[in-house]
C-alpha cells in the first residue's frame, strides 16, 4: 500500500536540520500565523466532529422522522458519496480559482447544508443535506491542506503545521464521541445545529485571516469541463457502488452494473485528461509515488480506524449495553492521545522521517486489532478493551501527519491543491471500501453457540480483515523504508543530478 517516496522523505529529513530565521534561529509563528492556521483547522476540527456526532444520531433520527433502516443509513453515506464523489474537483478548483475563495464556498455550503439538515421534518431531506455538507467538505477539505502547505515552508515549519491540523481533526473525533452523545440526549437536530456555529467561525476567521490568493497563487490553464463531468461522475457511481454493495450483493447485476458504469467513466476521464491541453488532472501526477502511495496509506489509514469504531461501538452498545455516552467515554482516550502527541508529530517527522513513522503507527494498529480480537461477552475495559484503545491514540498520530506530508511533498504549489484531493479521496472511498468490506463479513452466517457467540464470530471476521490490512501495509511500507534509508547512505556519485536518490 505504501511506495518508495524516497524523494520525499530525504526532502523532509533534509530540513530537520535547516534554521528558519535569520541568523541560524528559528523565527516564531506572529498573529498571521497563527490566525491562518486557526481558521484552516476549524473547517478540518468540523469535518471530524459532524462525522462522529451524525453517527451517534442516527437512532433517534429514525424513530423520529419513521425512517427505515436501509433508508437511515443514507444519513452516514451519503456524505461519504458527496465528499468521495467531489473531492478531486474541488482540488483542482482551488488550484484555479484559488484556495481561499474555494475553502470560504466550501465552509457556506457545509453551514447551509447542515442548516437545513437541522430544520427539516423529511428523512428525504435529511439525506439531501447530508449530501450537500460532503460536497462542501469535499471542497473545503483539499483548500484547507493546500493553504497550509504554500503557506508554512518546507521542513519543521510546515511539519509542526501539518501535527497541529491533525491534533484538530483529532480533537473533533474525541470531542465528537462526548458531544454527540451529550446532544442527542437532547434532540438529535443539535447535532446538525451546533456545526453551523463552528462552521460560521470558520468562515469570518477565513475572511479575515487567511490572505487573499495572488495570481502567481493560481494554477494556470481553462477549466476541464468534460474531465470534470466525468470524474465527479465516476467518483459518484463508485462511492455510491461500494456502500450499496452489502446490501444489494457483491455479485449481484445492480452492483457489476454501478461498477461498470463507473470504470468506464474513470476510463473515459482519463483518455480525456491525456487529450486536453489542460487537463482537471495532470496524469504524470500519478507518477508522483510519494503522493499515489500516501493515497494508499491513508485509504488504509481510514479505512481500518472507521471499520473498528463500528466494531466497538457495535460490541459496546449493542452486545454489551453500554450507553451512547459510555461507549463515548470509552474511546475518548484515543482523542486525548492524539491531541498530546499530534502537536509533536512535526519534530518527530524531521527526526525519524515519513515512511519509518507510518510503519510505526501501522505497527500499532496491527497490535491494536490483533488484541481486540480476545474480546467476549463479559470482557473487562481495562484488560481487553483499553489497550487497543491506547494503541490506536498512537498509531493515528503517528500516521496521520506522515501520510499528509509525504503526499505533498513532491507537489508544485500550483497543484497542492489536487494533491490534497487525491489524498482525501484516497481517505474517503477507503474509508467507504474498507468498511462495506467489512460489514458484509460481518453479515456471513456464523453457526455453533448462542445469539451472543454469533456475533462475537461476526466482530472477529472484520476484525481479522482489519488485521490483514494493516499487516500488509506495514510489510509495503517497511520495505519502502528500508529501500528509502539505503538510498540515503548510497555514496554521492550514485546519485542522480539534484542529491535525490534513484
Amino acid at each position: 500500500m505504501a511506495t518508495s517516496g524516497a524523494s520525499g522523505e530525504v526532502q523532509v529529513e533534509s530540513a530537520g536540520g535547516e534554521k528558519d530565521g535569520a541568523g541560524g534561529t528559528r523565527k516564531p509563528w506572529g498573529l498571521r500565523e497563527w490566525g491562518l492556521l486557526v481558521s484552516v483547522c476549524a473547517a478540518f476540527f468540523l469535518d471530524a466532529l459532524d462525522n462522529i456526532m451524525v453517527g451517534i444520531a442516527v437512532p433517534p433520527i429514525q424513530a423520529d422522522l419513521g425512517m427505515s433502516t436501509v433508508a437511515v443509513q443514507w444519513v452516514v453515506s451519503s456524505y461519504v458519496l458527496g465528499f468521495g464523489g467531489f473531492l478531486l474537483l474541488g482540488g483542482r478548483m482551488a488550484d484555479l480559482v484559488g484556495r481561499r475563495r474555494v475553502f470560504l464556498v466550501g465552509v457556506a455550503v457545509f453551514a447551509a447544508g447542515s442548516l437545513i439538515g437541522g430544520v427539516t421534518d423529511e428523512g428525504l431531506v435529511v439525506i439531501a443535506a447530508r449530501f450537500v455538507m460532503g460536497i462542501g467538505a469535499a471542497f473545503t477539505a483539499p483548500a484547507a491542506l493546500s493553504i497550509i502547505i504554500t503557506s508554512f515552508p518546507a521542513g519543521p515549519q510546515r511539519n509542526r503545521a501539518v501535527g497541529i491540523y491533525t491534533a484538530c481533526g483529532a480533537a473533533g473525533y474525541s470531542t465528537g464521541v462526548i458531544v454527540g452523545g451529550a446532544l442527542t440526549e437532547i434532540s438529535w437536530r443539535w447535532t446538525f445545529l451546533l456545526p453551523v456555529v463552528v462552521a460560521v467561525a470558520a468562515l469570518i476567521g477565513g475572511l479575515t485571516l487567511v490572505p487573499h490568493d495572488t495570481v502567481a497563487d493560481r494554477a494556470r490553464g481553462s477549466f476541464d469541463v468534460a474531465g470534470a463531468v466525468t470524474v465527479t461522475a465516476g467518483m459518484l457511481l463508485l462511492v455510491y457502488a461500494v456502500v450499496e454493495a452489502p446490501n444489494a450483493g457483491w455479485l449481484s447485476a445492480r452492483t457489476l452494473l454501478v461498477f461498470a458504469a463507473a470504470v468506464a467513466l474513470l476510463a473515459a476521464f482519463a483518455v480525456i485528461e491525456s487529450r486536453t491541453a489542460q487537463p482537471l488532472l495532470r496524469l504524470g501526477l500519478l507518477r508522483n509515488r510519494s503522493l499515489v502511495g500516501a493515497g494508499l496509506v491513508a485509504a488504509a489509514i481510514l479505512g481500518t480506524y472507521m471499520s473498528f469504531q463500528f466494531i466497538g461501538g457495535l460490541y459496546l452498545q449493542t452486545l454489551r449495553g453500554w450507553s451512547p455516552m459510555e461507549m463515548a467515554l470509552a474511546f475518548l482516550p484515543i482523542g486525548l492521545l492524539i491531541a498530546a502527541i499530534a502537536p509533536r508529530s512535526g519534530w518527530l517527522i524531521s527526526r525519524f522521517g515519513v515512511q519509518w513513522m507510518i510503519v510505526a503507527g501501522f505497527v500499532a494498529y496491527t497490535t491494536s486489532y490483533l488484541l481486540f480480537l480476545r474480546i467476549d461477552e463479559n470482557s473487562g475495559y481495562l484488560w481487553v478493551i483499553l489497550p487497543s484503545i491506547l494503541l490506536i491514540g498512537i498509531a493515528f498520530p503517528f500516521s496521520f501527519p506522515a501520510a499528509n506530508v509525504q503526499a505533498t511533498a513532491n507537489v508544485a504549489d500550483e497543484e497542492q491543491g489536487l494533491a490534497a484531493g487525491v489524498l482525501q479521496t484516497g481517505y474517503q472511498v477507503g474509508a467507504a471500501v474498507v468498511l462495506a468490506v467489512v460489514t458484509a463479513t460481518m453479515a456471513v452466517d456464523h453457526t455453533g453457540g448462542g445469539e451472543g457467540a454469533r456475533t462475537l464470530d461476526g466482530y472477529r471476521s472484520g476484525l481479522w480483515v482489519l488485521v490483514a490490512i494493516s499487516a500488509v501495509t506495514v510489510l509495503l511500507t517497511a520495505v519502502a523504508a528500508v529501500r528509502g534509508s539505503a538510498r540515503r547512505r548510497a555514496p554521492a556519485d550514485a546519485r542522480p543530478p539534484g542529491g535525490l536518490p534513484r
